[in-house]
């Protein structure tokens, strides 16, 4: 397991020292510094072997994090533990900056010694660290809230607290999506895929129980539907029946058992924002944006680029945020360029023509035409044309993915589901959106 965690600043000083195993030395110090921080070239792989031990580090703005092992671990979960070990401490402290961490070194040890024990990792979820762990890092000595620890390590329901009231009872869930896509110069879709995330703020009293519905293809096969219902005002402009997810993965507390059986969602839902569950889908993904490039080589001095982007969706839609950037060759000596709507600028640093639109409409059509002047080079090698990339925010789901219900149940206290408030949001982004030219 992991031997050693250490937390260094960009000048490569030790803010953080904690070994776990007798293997680890100091010298693991010296050497993360010297071959990593301090190297002449910059590392690109996040795992370094030096003198048979294993570095595995990430960086968060100017701090390094690194957890150091003689054994042969399971890097994945090492990447995990570090990257749960950050979401813990921006949870304490805010950001993660060299003077936060100076500021709160104490708490930091104290959360370490909770969540590695002999370099093995533990109970990292942040809201039972919190119960036991206060924001000045003094550890409660009460009987009372010793017990409640005790019932939250131990028992179902380690994510949410007893006793949770609220004047309003609330639920906000965000589907946000991803697409991917790398299309031909003909139109081709190449690859495509859509990875989704569903947010969820609970702000419910008592020990509520959710249930959750999805247009997920093997669901409404398993409830015998063949089409959906009437679509509500919040859900995604899109008349899809149901949409196949290829691979999902739940919160903890979904449970999987009703899951498998009854092919609901149902869970206890955390106090706050959490992540419910993710997703990913490859069909009958409905692309928001289309891009038509023409690049047309005049002479070995010049090039004219014409660029037309297309909105595939609803008119009463509006895109935001979009942005096309347009690879030029290296030897660029100056580009003219004429666009109808959104702001064009060639930024020379990037070799790149940049198209900002702020707002963009649903079935609507833009152009760009752009003149780039070259100048001459000894290299005979022929430009490799890279991709036009992509960006924008669309407020619809592009896989088509649908909420179908969100029910809540609290036996104990008397409020129904009819007085709880739900808002649901969707929210389409771009991955990584390219077509090739």
């Amino acid at each position: 397991m992991i031997g050693g965690l250490f937390i260094y600043n960009h000048k490569g000083e030790v803010l953080i020292s904690r070994v776990y195993r007798d293997d680890i030395g100091r010298n693991a110090v010296d050497a993360f510094r010297v071959n990593v921080i301090h190297a002449r070239q910059q590392v690109r792989s996040p795992v370094t072997n030096i003198a048979r031990t294993s570095f595995f580090h990430i960086k968060r703005s100017n701090i390094w994090l690194a957890a150091v092992t003689k054994q042969n671990v399971n890097a994945s979960m090492v990447f995990e533990f570090l990257l749960k070990m950050v979401e813990v401490m921006q949870s304490y402290f805010g950001k993660i900056t060299e003077e936060n961490i100076k500021n709160n070194f104490v708490l930091i040890y104290e959360i370490l010694d909770e969540i590695l024990d002999f370099g093995y990792p533990q109970n990292t979820d942040t809201g039972i660290l919190k119960t036991f762990i206060t924001q000045q890092g003094v550890k409660s000595q009460s009987r009372e809230e010793t017990s409640q620890i005790t019932s939250q390590v131990t028992g179902q329901i380690g994510w949410r607290r007893e006793g949770i009231k609220y004047r309003r009872n609330e639920l906000f869930l965000d589907v946000l999506e991803s697409v991917n896509l790398l299309m031909s110069p003909q139109g081709q879709v190449l690859s495509a895929h859509v990875a989704g995330r569903i947010v969820m703020k609970s702000y419910l009293s008592g020990m509520p129980e959710c249930k959750f519905g999805i247009n997920d293809k093997v669901l409404m096969e398993s409830k015998g539907k063949s089409s959906m219902e009437e679509p509500s005002r919040s859900g995604p402009p899109t008349g899809k029946a149901s949409i196949a997810i290829d691979d999902c993965q739940f919160h903890q507390c979904v449970k999987l058992s009703k899951f498998e059986t009854e092919h609901s969602i149902s869970f206890i839902p955390p106090d706050g924002e959490f992540e419910l569950m993710r997703y990913r889908t490859t069909k009958d993904i409905s692309l928001p944006f289309r891009v038509i490039p023409l690049v047309r080589e005049v002479g070995r001095q010049k090039m004219e680029v014409k660029v037309v982007v297309k909105s595939n969706f609803k008119p009463s839609l509006l895109a935001q945020k979009v942005e096309v950037r347009i690879p030029t060759p290296l030897n660029t000596s100056g580009v003219q360029v004429i666009c109808m709507k959104g702001r064009a600028k060639y930024k020379a640093s990037e070799n790149a023509i940049v198209w900002k639109i702020k707002r963009m409409g649903g079935m609507k059509e833009c152009q760009l035409s752009a003149e780039i002047e070259l100048l001459n080079t000894s290299d005979k090698k022929k430009w490799t044309r890279p991709p036009i990339s992509m960006n924008f925010e669309v407020p619809f789901a592009p896989s088509g993915f649908k909420v179908r219900y969100l029910k809540v149940f609290e036996p104990k206290l008397n409020y129904s589901d009819h007085d709880v408030i739900k808002w649901v949001r969707y929210i389409g982004r771009s991955g990584l959106y390219e077509t090739r030219c």
